[in-house]
């Protein structure tokens, strides 16, 4: 299936304009071009609460975003954005965020967690593991009652989650776990890299970039850069993975699905056709994009039903 008409034109003209691939510029360069992005991707809806939080990490303190979409919701869940471990800020994720939390009626907690290079890894998965903690020991506090606790992301955030998982399997009351199109592993060679990289609005070479701005070379392969090659715990909540047909981490995804279930994990796999990487931040531009955020935001919904004992 080619790729969505709306979008192909939307990047059509993102060239036509002479905007630069992120791999092209500086990591602050690349930041100030996300954040110039954010008038033209439009703001998301009026919630019950949105307020800033300070988390406390093993290294001092970071920021996070709480979005309650109700006084009563369904869930808490920790929400990791993506953008490569280099870009991407709170204000970057505010329509995506506001928007599935009012789809899916969970709370969300976004933390803003240390960016590469300045910050390199392992500093970004230390604040997410001390927010998952931090939060999981505070669900009425910021949820207003006692509901599942959910954790997930997407791109680099949904491998943050998914690292951080692993090291607290066990250790925390995670219901259900949502990862969309995540970065599971640092092979460049597989076919979605070779078959979705060009014309895309992320190429083989931005995420060659990221990778080499998050860590050297010498850990890309580590598990707790490349989760693919994580031993799998079969202790991991049910778990949904939302892939994108038309990104290079599309095979990457999938594979780490098979893993999980290969493990005896609960999985959900649904493989989006006709969107790119990122298609979440263009829900407002994309009908297609749109009608994708809300099946994440139903599947985000179902994990918190069934954790609370609902019907399927």
């Amino acid at each position: 299936m080619p790729l969505d008409p709306v979008i192909d034109r939307l990047f059509a003209s993102m060239v036509a304009s002479g905007r630069p691939a992120l791999s092209a510029s500086s990591p602050g360069a690349a930041r100030a071009l996300t954040a110039a992005s954010r008038p033209a991707l439009g703001a998301g809806p009026a919630l019950h609460e949105v307020r800033d939080v300070t988390v406390p990490t093993r290294s001092g303190s970071i920021v996070a975003r709480l979005y309650r979409p109700a006084a009563q919701v369904a869930g808490l869940g920790v929400y990791l954005h993506g953008g490569g471990w280099v870009v991407g800020e709170l204000d970057d994720y505010d329509a995506m965020a506001r928007t599935l939390a009012a789809r899916s009626r969970c709370a969300l907690l976004l933390p803003a967690y240390r960016l590469a290079p300045e910050y390199p890894f392992p500093a970004g998965l230390e604040d997410t593991e001390d927010a998952i903690a931090w939060a999981a020991g505070r669900i009425e506090e910021l949820a207003g009652a006692s509901v599942p606790f959910l954790v997930g992301g997407d791109s680099a955030g949904a491998n943050l989650a998914a690292v951080a998982l692993h090291s607290l399997a066990g250790r925390l009351p995670v219901a259900g776990q949502l990862l969309i199109y995540p970065v599971t592993d640092a092979d460049f060679t597989r076919d979605s890299y070779r078959n979705c990289s060009q014309g895309m609005q992320l190429t083989r070479e931005d995420m060659q970039w990221f990778f080499s701005h998050y860590a050297p070379a010498s850990l890309h392969a580590d598990p707790r850069i490349s989760p693919l090659r994580q031993e799998v715990r079969a202790s991991l909540p049910p778990t949904v993975v939302f892939t994108a047909e038309c990104d290079v981490l599309r095979d990457e995804g999938e594979a780490y699905a098979d893993r999980l279930v290969a493990a005896g994990v609960t999985v959900t796999a649904s493989h989006i056709k006709g969107l790119p990487h990122g298609f979440i931040r263009l829900h407002n531009l994309a009908p297609a994009a749109d009608l994708a955020l809300t099946t994440i935001a139903a599947a985000l919904a179902k994990l918190a039903r069934n954790a609370s004992g609902g019907e399927e």
